[in-house]
């Protein structure tokens, strides 16, 4: 054979080489557990979708996942609430006493270190499902969620998420403005030492079915086409983490993650701030359902996945794996 050769294999040869030449691994530190917590007493229900995931009570059955989450290292969970009553502008979203400010104050008793990434919206809270308040249009009568009257309900669920002890505030919503209407009502409160995790490129997805069952948050009716991305569309990704940006976002946000990796990257290439990619339920529960059925080896191919989001640009992991990742690292099963 003639000169140049290449042989790439070279440094494939043995595992410690492999280890050493490895351009992204997966840590402890890049992931964030989501955690439900419900109303009632002693309840640790399973999600039905998706296996391994609870809604938890406020009192020992928090404090036992909490305990959990903490001896395994994981550093940050992202709180989602099902309250016990809904209405037309979510009131219990910003209540002192409601759902989340509650569990943010008893886990901060639990474990002040934790990071709670407090999650800023409205569906779990309205009667209607939607991110904000309906109207209907003066002559179609047609309903839609409207945007900034929206944006006052938002401002103030965040301040009431800060004020219970939330580190972040991730809004989630995709209202237009929500970043500027929420940093300002924080800044106003004294709290402009809280930083925003901004949902900024959320797709209108068919992968988050399972967190409809989760969260108790379906639609009543129609969708969130008007307000979530269509997920056709690339280039517009940009226009919103641009938006998020210039109104004062610290993070930026790509839900899902697994079939949008391209819009992780385009993030990470043009924008200079954190990068997080949301692995979403349906991603987790179409691997719990194939290594049930033994189909799949799950440890690997979740850490494959996860390998890839931190290859794609993601800097942090939301994933309901989170808790395995973290005893795979270890060394566990």
């Amino acid at each position: 054979m003639s000169f140049p050769i290449v042989r790439n294999r070279r440094l494939r040869g043995t595992a410690a080489i492999r280890n050493l030449v490895r351009e992204n691994q997966v840590t402890v530190h890049d992931l964030v557990q989501p955690v439900f917590v419900t109303e009632g007493s002693d309840v640790k229900s399973e999600i039905s979708s998706m296996p391994g995931v609870f809604h938890l009570s406020l009192d020992h059955r928090l404090e036992e996942e909490i305990k959990e989450i903490t001896e395994l290292g994981i550093q940050a969970i992202l709180l989602f609430g099902v309250p016990d009553h809904k209405d037309s502008v979510g009131t219990s979203a910003f209540e002192e006493n409601g759902i989340v400010q509650r569990a943010t104050k008893r886990i901060k008793e639990l474990n002040p270190n934790l990071l709670i990434i407090a999650d800023t919206c409205l569906c779990q809270f309205t009667d209607t499902g939607h991110c904000g308040i309906i109207h209907h249009h003066p002559i179609t009568g047609q309903a839609d969620v409207a945007n900034d009257p929206s944006l006052e309900l938002l401002a103030k669920a965040a301040v009431s998420q800060a004020k219970a002890g939330a580190d972040i505030i991730a809004p989630s919503n995709m209202m237009d403005g929500y970043v500027h209407a929420i940093r300002t009502a924080l800044d106003e409160e004294g709290y402009e030492h809280v930083p925003i995790m901004a949902y900024s490129v959320k797709y209108a997805s068919a992968y988050y079915g399972p967190f409809r069952d989760a969260a108790h948050s379906a639609p009543q009716f129609g969708d969130r086409k008007t307000y979530q991305m269509d997920p056709a569309n690339g280039r517009e990704a940009l226009r919103e983490a641009e938006s998020d940006v210039i109104e004062g976002a610290d993070f930026l946000m790509v839900k899902p993650a697994l079939a949008y990796m391209d819009v992780i990257r385009m993030l990470k290439d043009n924008f200079d701030l954190p990068v997080v990619a949301y692995n979403v339920s349906a991603e987790y529960s179409m691997i719990k359902a194939a290594a049930i059925q033994g189909w799949v080896d799950e440890k690997a191919i979740v850490m494959e996945t996860m390998t890839s989001f931190k290859r794609a640009g993601a800097d942090i992991i939301l994933t309901y794996f989170a808790k395995d990742i973290a005893r795979w690292l270890r060394g566990g099963n």
